[in-house]
């Protein structure tokens, strides 16, 4: 029985000696909108650019409805990854294009290209497609990818940092217009950002990456659930969390905080005098990934 959605299976990518990808195995699910999220250099734009075979693996395999995805155009009809321009399949030649020759291209790429969304979202971007790429600001880049990945209609859209550049008022109408596509068609979206507390109530699932190799997928309510901060005074705090795993510990004096992250079968700790508080997504994320002491 062939697995449903895009499937990676011990995927690893190497350059040279540098390893950036490390066993990643991953199920990609119909119908739902991932958060991948990770620090500069985690693997995340190289993992997106392999599952959208832009990018071939070092390796393991990648399958869309149980099918190899390299060079397989029929996969690759069900797949966009809308990533920064200059970096596009088109190279450094897309600066020389104007938008409405950009936008014309990619519409060749994607058989589902629907022309009145991509009319509509220039209208509300109030893009000029007669100017050049290279004339473009970078909220204005930012803005003709969102474009090719909307107006795509592909099956699986990836994003890579989407609204960066953008200020506060188009990010809030994309959040608002990638919702509503979500709801009306059912569309997969992965959507890799750094903004990571605006953006996480459109999360069913967060994919976390440290280091190139997946720290954690989990719906991310049910993660937000068993994750809190614990602060107090130090030798109190060591005694509640003993047995639990911690993360990220600051001290400041006398006082200490910590994140603890509940398995199965574990508890918060009671009759502690402790301050225990939830964490939201982007806290989570500094807690597990940020810098090391």
């Amino acid at each position: 029985m062939n697995m449903q959605g895009i499937v990676c299976r011990n995927v690893c990518k190497q350059y040279g000696t540098k390893q950036v990808l490390k066993d990643i195995n991953l199920i990609l699910e119909k119908g739902k909108i991932y958060g991948l999220i990770g620090r500069n250099g985690a693997g995340k734009t190289t993992l997106l650019s392999i599952l959208s075979s832009q990018n071939p693996l070092t390796s393991g395999s990648v399958t869309w409805n149980g099918e190899e995805i390299w060079e397989n155009q029929r996969a690759l009809n069900h797949i966009c990854f809308s990533r920064e321009l200059s970096q596009n399949l088109m190279g450094s030649n897309a600066n020389n294009m104007k938008v409405k020759e950009y936008l014309k291209i990619a519409s060749y790429y994607f058989p589902n290209w629907d022309l009145a969304m991509a009319g509509n979202l220039i209208e509300k971007f109030e893009l000029d497609i007669k100017q050049k790429i290279s004339k473009l600001s970078k909220g204005m880049l930012s803005m003709v990818t969102i474009i090719v990945a909307l107006a795509s209609k592909a099956e699986f859209t990836f994003l890579d940092e989407p609204v960066a550049g953008i200020d506060i008022v188009m990010r809030e109408y994309f959040y608002k217009r990638l919702l509503q596509e979500y709801m009306e068609t059912g569309r997969t979206f992965i959507i890799s950002t750094h903004i990571i507390e605006e953006a996480s109530d459109l999360f069913e699932e967060v994919i976390m990456i440290k280091k190139g190799e997946l720290l954690l997928k989990e719906n991310t309510q049910e993660l937000l659930a068993r994750a809190f901060c614990i602060s107090g005074l130090s030798e109190v705090v060591d005694q509640a969390v003993g047995g639990l795993k911690t993360y990220h510990q600051e001290e400041v004096g006398r006082r200490k905080q910590v994140t603890v992250l509940l398995e199965e079968g574990e508890h918060l700790p009671e009759g502690y005098d402790i301050t225990v508080q939830p964490l939201n997504l982007q806290s989570l994320f500094v807690a597990l990934c940020g810098m090391e002491e």
